[in-house]
Parts: C-alpha cells; structure tokens; sequence
C-alpha cells in the first residue's frame, strides 16, 4: 500500500495536520475546502493545494473529500462528534473504509501501528487517503499530533 495522495478540508486541526505531514514527506496533497477557504481561524493558508466547493457549508467539502478518496481516517480526542461523525457518515453512506484514532486513548506509536495495519487491510495499492477530525478549538494540540 501507498499513499499517493493526502486530502482533507483544511479545517485547523487534524485536517491542517493531515496537510502538514503530505507537505513534510512530500507527498502530493488537496482536497475540497468550503468556498472562500472558510475555516474557522479565518481563511485556510495558501500553501494549503485546495480546490473550492461551490458552498461555504462544511458538510458540502466532507462528503466531497470521502468520495473523491479511497479511504478515511478520523482523529480525534474523544468520541466522533459534529463534523468528526458526519464524516463517518458520509464513509458508510458512500461505502467508503474509514477509521476512527481517538489520540486521547492511544500514544503516538499505537495510533501509527493501527493507522498502517488498517490501512494495509483496506486501501489499494495506491491509495488517496483523506484525513480528517477534531478542530485545535475542540482540541487542543491535535495538529501536531496527527502531522507526527
């Protein structure tokens, strides 16, 4: 398995996070944001390769993002809630693979061998992976933790 290709919504977080790591291992990244880049820090960075959705609705860019990739992974610290659990939802409704990390439970090295067992399991050989989860606001520090 590899990734060819990391997505995600741009939102601060786990998707910043997701983005971050594509940039540092360069490995191509994108994905749908709400139109005008809205995050909830203001407008997503320019460094960040992303296409607008025609809605400002972040639901419009989550279910975007799990249909246009081949699997899901989702961190967050605690239970799937809000946009966390929408895109859940968006993952069975479109028959897509995904995962749940809840950082609060697991270190840093439990999280990679699950993510990579799974990931061996459920994506192709060349896999688009979209990341997505917890905001910083909801969770602090996360960011970090997900690029790690």
């Amino acid at each position: 398995m590899s990734i060819i290709k990391i997505v995600s919504g741009g939102q601060t977080g786990a998707d910043r996070g997701g983005l971050d790591a594509a940039i540092h291992c360069s490995v191509p990244h994108g994905g749908w944001c709400p139109k005008g880049r809205r995050a909830e820090d203001g407008v997503i960075p320019a460094k960040y390769a992303m296409d607008e959705s025609a809605s400002t609705k972040y639901t419009v860019r989550t279910e975007a993002n799990v249909v246009d990739s081949d699997a899901t992974v989702i961190f967050t610290q605690g239970v799937l809630e809000g946009g966390s659990l929408k895109t859940a939802e968006f993952a069975r409704k479109h028959e897509k693979p995904w995962f749940h990390v809840d950082m609060s439970r697991v270190d840093r090295q439990q999280a990679v061998n699950a993510v990579v067992g799974w990931l061996a399991s459920s994506c192709p050989a060349a896999c688009i992976l979209n990341v997505a989860g917890s905001r910083e606001s909801k969770a602090t520090g996360i960011r970090g933790r997900v690029k790690a």
